[in-house]
């Protein structure tokens, strides 16, 4: 890694806060623009050697514009215009970062799409979007795909592998480079987990997922000796947002090209990251079996987004790493703050949030000092000008009543692609609906219950699968590394009964179904919530099926068990 420091100047990036053409679409101009130290290498691939050695790859801001250049003319050089959307079908790390970057600078739309999503599920979502051409690590079962019905095949489906050897030399861009956004122009297309059926493609304009942001320009920390490991998936909105903010800081970034354990830890070694960004999906990871005391040693915060964590993890990782006196006393200055000793362990800041929303929009902030909370993922950040719980009729619920979560802000996505009838199903009373359940306290913090589709309907009234989780990984966490609770029918008149499916800890691999389910009753009936009708345990990574982001499918696990409690 370079000596000489990638960061932003504080002027740079106070500018930056108050730039009017600023978006999505135009942020690496931007960056270049401004950061004096736009030549130093800030973004970081990685690989290994042929000894097992993690090698880590600089990229500066101009070598990322070099890049984009090159892909933009064979884009242009293909007739893609402005405007129209174009399929990414490329392994994770800076690879669709690339491709986004050439894409918007021609005015097209990116649909960057995960390559862990099954292929008949990703040909559906590619005619939903209607996409123009198709680049993939491997484009040859979707171009087998598209000899079967050959009236929905798009222009081109290419090898990413031909972009990448592409010869520029006398390759053109058009007269108008980079493309002149407009506020409203669409810039990605996103698709969603599909946790709860078939992936929504989520629009993504050019100021309004810049919207809300701004204040990270000064408030994300971005100190000298500052590093972010980011683990997000980089074709999702979390990703292409950490990543922007990365980009704009000039923060030494490492960008993933997997999130697995086994691969992350000797990066986290190699880097040495002073932050983690990542889904739960790591963060479970990270945080079972020996923690990884080396890797982490200087980690000082972990952000999470989408889905909100799980105190049972979070607890193990804030007693990794250390917080410098300038994180935890951030009114010192800088030379005060480094004559403090730092203090031992982390912050973990939870963040809900979703593409829909363009970012976190609540956060939660747990330290080895807090008390245990649980679900509460704190109160709405600034850019939300309203966040309310509400009925069906979209109207106010009071404190400690149940209901949908509704924010109004201008970070919320202008809708699903190609679906305004879809897009009005999650607007309501002027609010934005998450589709989540939530409740609100007298405080003001916000606790989420639920998502809407995985309530479970007992005969007592609903039951909410998030708090029956939060109790199994805190209070079972010797056992349970990782679970999933849904509803499932009972016999005739009882309803839906809570169920869990878990991944057992390596010390409890012996353990029963039973004992398990013995354990968790227990430990819910102290909760003073409802037990577990049954248990089944996943040995195999099958028997707990994962979307392409990594978050369970707990409607596959609702239809593979959908008899099991009936009787028949």
């Amino acid at each position: 890694m370079s000596d000489q420091s990638s960061i932003a100047p504080l002027a740079a990036r106070q500018q930056l806060m108050t730039e009017p053409t600023l978006g999505a679409g135009n942020f690496l101009d931007h960056a270049i623009a401004v950061n004096p130290n736009r030549a130093v290498p800030f973004a970081y691939s990685h690989h290994t050697d042929h000894r097992g050695g993690v090698v880590l790859r600089g990229h500066s801001l101009l070598d990322l514009a070099a890049l984009r250049d090159r892909y933009a003319k064979w884009y242009w050089a293909n007739g893609v215009r402005p405007g129209e959307p174009v399929g990414v079908v490329v392994g994770e790390g800076l690879e669709p970062l690339l491709h986004f970057f050439a894409l918007t600078a021609l005015g097209a739309v990116p649909a960057l799409i995960n390559d862990a999503m099954r292929h008949d599920v990703m040909v559906r979502y590619l005619n939903h979007v209607g996409v123009v051409g198709i680049v993939a690590d491997d484009p040859t079962r979707l171009a087998a795909a598209y000899r079967e019905d050959p009236r929905s095949r798009p222009r081109f489906i290419a090898m990413a592998a031909e972009i990448q050897a592409f010869d520029d030399g006398s390759a053109e861009l058009p007269e108008v480079y980079p493309y002149r956004h407009a506020a409203e122009d669409v810039v990605a297309l996103i698709h969603s987990s599909g946790t709860t059926g078939t992936p929504k493609s989520t629009m993504l304009a050019h100021r309004q997922f810049w919207d809300g942001k701004q204040p990270r320009m000064v408030r994300f920390p971005a100190e000298s000796y500052d590093r972010l490991m980011s683990l997000m998936p980089h074709t999702h909105a979390g990703g292409l947002s950490y990543f922007l903010t990365a980009t704009l800081l000039g923060l030494p970034t490492v960008v993933m090209s997997d999130w697995r354990r086994t691969v992350v830890e000797p990066v986290m070694r190699a880097f040495q990251p002073t932050m983690v960004a990542s889904f739960p999906r790591t963060f479970v990871e990270l945080a079972t079996g020996e923690l990884p005391v080396e890797g982490a040693a200087k980690v000082h915060s972990w952000f999470n987004t989408g889905d909100s964590a799980h105190y049972g993890h979070i607890r193990r990782l804030v007693q990794l790493g250390e917080r410098p006196a300038g994180l935890i006393k951030p009114w010192l200055l800088p030379s005060e703050a480094a004559d403090q000793p730092a203090l031992a362990g982390s912050q973990f800041i939870d963040g809900l949030g979703s593409s829909e929303m363009g970012m976190a929009l609540f956060g939660q902030v747990t330290s080895p000092e807090s008390t245990r909370n649980d679900r509460c993922v704190g109160k709405p950040l600034e850019v939300v000008l309203r966040a309310a719980v509400l009925n069906e009729d979209g109207e106010e619920l009071p404190d400690g009543t149940v209901g949908m979560l509704g924010v109004v802000t201008p970070s919320r996505t202008p809708g699903y692609w190609n679906n305004p009838k879809l897009t009005g199903t999650f607007e309501l009373a002027g609010y934005w609906l998450t589709g989540d359940l939530a409740r609100r306290d007298a405080e003001g913090r916000f606790y989420h219950l639920d998502r809407t589709v995985d309530v479970i309907d007992t005969a007592n009234g609903p039951v909410y699968s998030l708090p029956i989780e939060e109790v199994l990984l805190a209070d079972c966490g010797e056992l349970v590394q990782d679970c999933s609770v849904i509803g499932l029918p009972g016999a005739p008149g009882q309803g839906q009964r809570p169920y869990a499916v878990v991944r057992l800890q390596a010390e409890a691999a012996q353990s029963t179904a039973e004992e398990i389910q013995e354990a968790a009753n227990k430990a819910l009936a102290g909760a003073g919530l409802t037990g577990l009708a049954g248990v089944s345990i996943a040995r195999t990574p099958e028997d707990f099926p994962l979307g392409p982001t990594g978050k369970v499918l707990k409607r596959e696990l609702r239809t593979r068990f959908a008899t099991l409690l009936t009787g028949r």
